[in-house]
């Protein structure tokens, strides 16, 4: 009776060893899917953070003192070149308009009264000449006069949007007060700024006179219907930043874009001959990137790789693997270090066929 719990407390470990046996069996042999890095002409897309204006925005100033009579526009209407806007009371500058003709009349005369002396010789060549400037002079303060009446009158010098308005009817205005700003919205210029490394790139790699073409992402994180034309790059780094500002053009027709919005300016940028990794074949460690490569012994060596670029499932590798390497593709946290495995090898173009990329 003595020996039943011996036999069955060997029968156990037996078991058990046995069990343990056919896990790590099992497990040494599970094929993993290996593939290579693969050469690729491709392109990626890369965003800058833009401030949108538009392509005429200008302030609305009151040229003239005087009470404000007629608001003829609301905020955010559209108007027309040449419409009118705001009417300040014109009396003062109507009567000051009827002084001047009336003076300029009067100089007028005197004038051609003189010229007929002088012809008969009663006067002299120097006293016509005085009558003649003195008639210039009014004919000038006619000249100024209408101006100032006209300054009574403001209106649209292009067609445009109007914004909010500073001022109300019966307002007493200052010259140069501000009334509101215009804005022309049928084209937007979007400003984006570059790093130098980036400015050089795109210098080097754009042909001359060759204009580029880009997206703008909007804040609701949609795309702009309309394609923009990089125009214009400023002539100056900014020494704090680095970077240097580009514009691009973007037509408006349906007038989405506002003068003050913010977006992102989305530019394709190609990559030549990239080497390309699929994303899922590597793993972080404080803040490096590494792969799993097997060597001629079928042992998993860790690697550590420089990323120049991120793409859709992909990543372009900079250093660290070449086209021969062989990498460790599906199950990376199930391997260790060191640890000699079974495989099969994929072609790398059957697995980006498969990663939803496009690559040329």
């Amino acid at each position: 009776m003595k020996k039943i719990p011996i036999c069955l407390g060997l029968f156990a470990m037996v078991f058990s060893t046995s069990c343990n046996t056919h896990k790590q069996e099992k497990h040494e042999e599970r094929t993993f899917v290996v593939t290579n890095p693969v050469y690729k002409d491709t392109s990626i897309t890369k965003e800058y953070v833009s401030q949108i204006h538009a392509i005429r925005h200008i302030e609305l100033r009151a040229m003239e003192k005087g009470y404000l009579q007629n608001i003829s526009i609301d905020e955010g209407q559209t108007v027309k070149k040449g419409q009118a806007l705001f009417q300040i009371m014109p009396n003062i500058y109507q009567a000051e308009l009827q002084k001047a003709k009336a003076e300029s009349d009067a100089a007028s005369i005197e004038y051609q009264n003189t010229k007929l002396l002088a012809d008969n010789d009663v006067v002299s060549q120097n006293e016509l000449a005085l009558s003649k400037a003195n008639y210039d002079k009014a004919k000038a303060e006619v000249s100024q006069a209408s101006t100032h009446l006209s300054f009574t009158s403001i209106k649209a010098p292009f067609m445009g949007i109007v914004d909010h308005l500073h001022v109300r009817e019966g307002s007493m205005l200052d010259e140069g007060e501000l009334l509101t700003t215009l804005s022309d919205n049928s084209k937007m210029w979007v400003y984006f700024n570059v790093p130098e490394a980036e400015y050089l790139d795109y210098m080097m790699n754009t042909k001359k006179n060759e204009k580029e073409e880009v997206s703008l992402l909007l804040a609701n994180n949609k795309v702009f219907n309309q394609k923009g034309i990089v125009e214009t790059i400023e002539g100056e780094f900014n020494n704090e930043t680095g970077n240097i500002a580009f514009r691009a053009t973007f037509p408006n027709p349906d007038s989405i874009l506002r003068h003050g919005e913010t977006g992102s300016v989305l530019m394709t940028i190609p990559l030549k001959h990239a080497l390309l990794v699929p994303q899922k074949s590597t793993f972080e460690i404080l803040d490096k990137r590494y792969v799993f490569v097997i060597d001629n012994n079928n042992i998993v060596r860790q690697k550590e790789i420089t990323v120049g670029a991120e793409l859709p499932h992909l990543f372009v590798v900079e250093n660290g693997l070449n086209e021969n390497d062989k990498i460790l593709l599906d199950g990376i946290r199930l391997v260790k270090d060191s640890q000699k495995i079974k495989y099969e090898l994929e072609r790398p173009d059957e697995v980006l066929s498969h990663l939803d990329m496009y690559a040329e």
